[in-house]
């Protein structure tokens, strides 16, 4: 009988409903709309994961500059330069490149016209330097713009997939839905491909203290809850809480 290895997430309240942690060298899936928390909750799995439990981790943005990613980290207390002097965290900036400008990040996806193999061997070549654990793509939607059919999407998100479970990589995919949406993902094909799926919502409840939600949708081999859970975001990040907790 396998037993299934797993990772802490480094999101208090979360591993209590997925059998104390993530399936080691799998894939997972957050969607959610703006302001849903879908950065925070990956960059806390990221730097939690180098910080408190050795796991170097790369984070690749094809949206959001990595400087202001490190800036609106701070006020979480995470400082998310130190640990890329360390070599314990690689922000690989890929925001630019279809416009042919020089970043000025000492770690960047090089090139006047984007070409998802290159990037792939530029993340093969981090993760080994580093010892990489954990990635985050940044996101799913704006690598999907390169890709003219969504069969070659698919296939592109399958490599990814392998290739970073052959390298020890437990990996967590990025994807954009809109709150009254009933997909999961951008495209529709993110959920099928990957091991696990979360998905973050902003919503106006009329509850005070409970405006975002997360619901595990699916997670392969790991009994979950299937319930709407609170999320809330404090000084210290992300925490996902019961409702019990609240007195309504």
């Amino acid at each position: 009988m396998n037993i299934i290895t797993r990772i802490p997430s480094g999101i208090p309240g979360l591993d209590d409903l997925i059998e104390s942690g993530l399936p080691k060298n799998r894939s997972f899936l957050v969607s959610g709309a703006t302001g849903a928390g879908k950065t925070i909750f990956s960059m806390q799995y990221l730097y939690q994961g180098a910080y408190l439990y050795g796991e170097p981790g790369i984070y690749v943005s094809l949206d959001e500059r990595p400087n202001l990613i490190r800036e609106d980290m701070l006020k979480f207390g995470w400082d998310v330069k130190r640990l890329e002097d360390e070599g314990k965290l690689i922000l690989l900036d890929a925001t630019v490149t279809r416009l042919g400008i020089d970043s000025g990040e000492k770690e960047s996806y090089s090139g006047n016209i984007f070409d998802y193999k290159k990037l792939l061997l530029e993340i093969i070549r981090r993760a080994k330097a580093i010892n990489a654990k954990r990635i985050v793509i940044d996101s799913i939607a704006t690598l999907g713009v390169y890709f003219k059919k969504i069969d070659e999407m698919r296939e592109a998100i399958l490599e990814m997939i392998y290739v970073f479970s052959k390298l020890g990589l437990t990996t967590i995919l990025i994807s954009e839905l809109d709150n009254d949406t009933k997909k999961y993902s951008k495209y529709g094909i993110e959920e099928y491909v990957a091991d696990g799926v979360f998905i973050l919502k902003y919503l106006d409840t009329g509850i005070q203290g409970i405006n975002r939600t997360m619901l595990i949708r699916k997670m392969r081999g790991t009994k979950h809850s299937s319930e709407i859970h609170p999320m809330e975001i404090g000084e210290q990040g992300i925490k996902i809480k019961n409702i019990d907790d609240y007195n309504l």
